[in-house]
């Protein structure tokens, strides 16, 4: 037993030795443990908080919803910004780009915004506390968790060993929609009269949709050519994109098509 242990702890330490010495001692970075405690945290918050809430009223939070919702737009525009305009000046590829490593200002640009997409998936972290705080428990649903949990440990993966490389893309896109996605969410904060000029809702469930389309396409042109970006880290996004256009799929089925055709049948 005491063998195993040791080749585990061994295992673990040569995996954190083997990530780009370039993100060391960035926060949250030298060891995946921070990270998964902010992962257990919101687990046993997902659990528990409705428990607590039950026998409370919900709480007002647009004081602080609306900062919060336009405090990520800005971020998210940040970061767009940054992934357009550091990959352009890069000359990166759209199609196959491998990760540079080496300490030029452009390459630790890019690997400072692609941190900053992770520390973004631990702060919408309150997304599903405030859904909680609010009762709106139909809102935390295997989606919305699955979602936000797996986005910590995905950009933890990508920032410890892949900063930078084709893996722009994913986070590129992403920031483009959470830009749109965040000021649906501040817009409908500002009160019942702005719901006239939020008809565009079910239209940001298919700009997600096509985004996790645009990853399938793209990791899957990567898997068939011979690319020089990690082949695991290619295989993980295809299907990572692929479990989320199945979900995401099903919840714009339920929410949209479904209660349309119910609709008419009641006509």
């Amino acid at each position: 037993m005491a063998s195993f242990w040791q080749n585990v702890t061994r295992y673990y330490q040569d995996s954190l030795n083997r990530g780009d010495p370039r993100v060391s001692g960035w926060l949250l970075m030298d060891s995946p443990v921070p990270s998964v405690v902010f992962f257990l945290l919101y687990l046993l918050v997902v659990w528990l908080g409705p428990r607590i809430m039950a026998s409370r009223e919900p709480v007002s939070l647009k004081v602080l919803l609306i900062p919060y919702n336009f405090g990520l737009v800005a971020l998210s525009c940040y970061m767009f910004y940054e992934f357009v305009v550091t990959s352009v000046l890069s000359e990166y590829s759209y199609l196959c780009q491998p990760v540079d490593y080496s300490y030029s200002p452009l390459a630790l640009r890019m690997a400072r915004v692609c941190w900053w997409f992770f520390f973004s998936k631990i702060i919408e972290l309150l997304d599903t506390v405030f859904f909680i705080l609010r009762k709106k428990n139909d809102q935390v649903t295997f989606l919305h968790v699955y979602h936000h949990c797996s986005m910590i440990a995905n950009w933890w993966l990508g920032v410890k060993y892949i900063a930078g490389g084709q893996s722009f893309f994913v986070a590129m896109l992403n920031s483009g929609v959470h830009i749109v996605m965040y000021l649906y969410y501040a817009l409908s904060c500002l009160g019942p009269h702005m719901q006239k000029y939020l008809w565009w809702k079910k239209y940001l469930t298919r700009l997600q949709l096509t985004q996790f389309f645009a990853f399938l396409v793209h990791t899957g042109y990567n898997l068939t050519t011979d690319c020089d970006f990690p082949r695991g880290f290619n295989i993980a996004v295809f299907l990572y994109a692929l479990s989320l256009i199945l979900l995401f799929g099903n919840f714009y089925y339920r929410a949209y098509t479904l209660r349309q055709r119910e609709a008419k049948k009641k006509l």
